[in-house]
């Protein structure tokens, strides 16, 4: 096992899935600004001294495309108003790992990457890419972090990230006229799920809209099935390989999504329109069309309102949320999250850690919707509407029992790349639910490799 945090990643069920449910409660009445509109009050005065870097150029890293690109190059320019450097945001693919080990290969890394797996943190370090968090950054991460989400950022005892943005990744939003034309009402476990995915796709609406195109987000069905159904040891288990693929309680995971991505009349366009389709569009199509959209309910975690605020769908009226339902006795909760990490040893680099460590940085952002800090100076106010206050409330209260997304915590190989690994093999299995044990012996022969036993 690495030491690096994975045995202390445990999300709390009791917190974050109240979130869904305070966010359900949260829906009528409190008008908010939506994703995209700042939030009432203004920003609070600078909190975190940076240095003046004056005719310093800086490039950062990252996967993030669409608005949640243009939300962080908002932090980036406050970064540059502060210190007088200059940052260019430098759009990045998946596998980040092989993206950086091309930058780095031609002499030209980026000063900061923001990275959205454990996995690859850990190889930033072994390859000798990354720099060690600075003094100034860590003094923000020892006031602003649970420890928690510090050992997440960790190697070996050693500092090397900063956890900027974190997301629980365990809600299904909905659009409200849908489920109301269809008399439908929220479920709280797996068979109510399906229940309302046949009355919704008999009523003419495809329950669920599925990213199929995008692998990690049929990671993210998985793992919330698997946590809730075989539990929080054998989630662990499996997340370092511990547990084999083969093993019967991923049978049952699979033969209970199985349930779902089986019927083709659940699915907008079917299996294989789901495979075709990219988690942006999975968002806006679920929210445009009236009481008709393409599909009733898209399941991913709260970063799916910034998706929304390009629909003229409103939070809290439109598009309402609940807890990924219970499949076992809990109701799970996956985290997520995306380290920043300074892969030069540069004052500039240091400094921008030492801003994405702070509130300032965090609540720029918040403002915009469709992210959630793990930072516990960040105001709530920050939040635009009331869902999105609830989901951080309730990541803050969790504090450092929590469950990091098993995909995230994998070798990239396994769990992080587009075409291979457990991302091709779910995809497989969307198209073709009845092959359980093939897509196990798949997974399993995969993981062995990736992770060297």
């Amino acid at each position: 096992m690495r030491e690096h945090g994975k045995s202390r990643t445990k999300l709390s069920w009791a917190a974050l899935a109240a979130a869904g449910a305070l966010a359900l409660t949260a829906c009528g009445g409190d008008p908010q600004p939506q994703p995209g509109q700042p939030a009432t009050g203004e920003p609070a005065a600078p909190r975190v001294e940076l240095p003046k870097l004056a005719g310093e150029k800086l490039e950062v890293a990252a996967v993030w495309t669409g608005p949640e690109q243009a939300n962080f190059t908002k932090v980036l320019k406050e970064f540059e108003k502060r210190t007088g450097a200059s940052v260019t945001f430098v759009p990045a693919q998946d596998p980040i790992v092989t993206f950086l080990g091309t930058k780095i290969a031609g002499g030209a890394p980026p000063d900061v990457a923001l990275l959205p797996q454990v996995g690859a943190l850990t190889a930033a370090v072994k390859n000798k890419w990354a720099q060690p968090v600075g003094p100034e950054a860590r003094a923000q991460l020892d006031a602003n972090y649970s420890a928690g989400w510090k050992n997440l950022g960790a190697v070996d005892g050693t500092q090397y990230g900063v956890y900027y943005k974190a997301a629980n990744k365990s809600l299904i939003w909905y659009n409200a006229k849908a489920f109301e034309a269809a008399g439908v009402k929220p479920p709280k476990d797996w068979k109510e799920l399906i229940a309302a995915a046949d009355t919704l796709s008999a009523s003419g609406t495809p329950a669920v809209s599925v990213a199929g195109a995008d692998g990690w987000t049929l990671t993210d069905w998985f793992e919330n099935v698997y946590l809730s159904q075989a539990g929080p040891e054998k989630y662990d288990q499996l997340a370092k390989h511990q547990l084999k693929w083969t093993d019967d309680s991923v049978k049952q995971a699979l033969t209970t999504l199985g349930q779902l991505f089986g019927r083709k009349d659940f699915l907008a366009g079917g299996q294989s329109g789901a495979l075709s389709t990219e988690f942006p569009k999975s968002v806006t199509q679920t929210f445009t069309g009236g009481d008709r959209p393409a599909a009733a309910m898209v399941f991913e975690g709260d970063f799916v309102a910034v998706n929304i605020g390009q629909t003229e769908a409103k939070v809290g009226k439109d598009a309402l949320v609940f807890p990924f339902p219970a499949v076992g006795a809990k109701a799970p909760v996956v985290s997520g999250g995306d380290v920043a990490v300074a892969l030069k040893p540069s004052k500039g680099a240091q400094a921008l850690l030492t801003f994405l460590a702070s509130a300032d940085a965090a609540e720029i952002q918040a403002r915009e919707g469709g992210f959630v800090s793990p930072n516990k100076a960040v105001d709530p106010g920050a939040y635009p509407n009331a869902i999105q206050r609830d989901i951080a409330k309730a990541l803050i209260a969790a504090g450092d029992d929590f469950r990091f997304d098993m995909s995230d915590q994998a070798p990239a190989a396994f769990g992080g790349t587009p075409g291979a690994g457990e991302w091709k093999a779910l995809q497989d299995f969307l198209a073709n639910p009845s092959d359980v044990a093939g897509i196990q012996a798949r997974l399993e022969a995969d993981a062995s490799k990736a992770y060297g036993n």
